[in-house]
Formats: C-alpha cells, sequence, structure tokens
C-alpha cells in the first residue's frame, strides 16, 4: 500500500466519522425537540401552567431521567464494538 493510498483511506475514514458525528448531532436535536414538545403539550393538557417554570420537575424526576440517558449512550458506545464471538461450550 502505497503512502498515497494510505492518505485516501484516512481521509476516507475522516469524512465517514464526520459524517456519523453530524448525523449523531442531528438526530440527537431533533430527538431533544420532540421531547420537549411533548413535554409541553403533556403539561398543558393536565392544567400545568407552571409547566417552563423553575422547580416543576422534582430532582428525583430528573435524575431518572439522566440515569436513563446515560444509559442509552453507553448502548450506543457498545455498538461500536466489535461482537464478542460465542464462548466455546456455552449456548
Amino acid at each position: 500500500m502505497s503512502v498515497m493510498d494510505s492518505d485516501q483511506t484516512q481521509e476516507s475514514l475522516q469524512d465517514r466519522n464526520t459524517q456519523i458525528i453530524v448525523a449523531g448531532a442531528a438526530l440527537g436535536a431533533l430527538i431533544g425537540m420532540i421531547s420537549s414538545y411533548l413535554y409541553t403539550r403533556a403539561a398543558a393538557e393536565n392544567g400545568n401552567d407552571d409547566a417552563g417554570a423553575r422547580g416543576s420537575v422534582s430532582t428525583g424526576q430528573a435524575l431518572a431521567v439522566l440515569l436513563a440517558i446515560l444509559g442509552l449512550v453507553r448502548q450506543i458506545a457498545e455498538l461500536g464494538k466489535p461482537r464478542k464471538e460465542d464462548k466455546p461450550g456455552k449456548k
């Protein structure tokens, strides 16, 4: 493999990584927007006019959401790891 081929491969890999990051950022923004919309709609339907006010979400609720988000991020990170082959003798 020549130096030129190696440079093209590195550039291709970098372009792919950039595309994945941009797509992830766009997807994250879309999910955040949908979540915010659903939160405000649910609050309005339940007559909670203070939906956006400070303190309208309890610390426990915020912590539960944060832990769920961290779990999701961890699962997404695991997708990038190679699959482990089945261990011999286990079914």
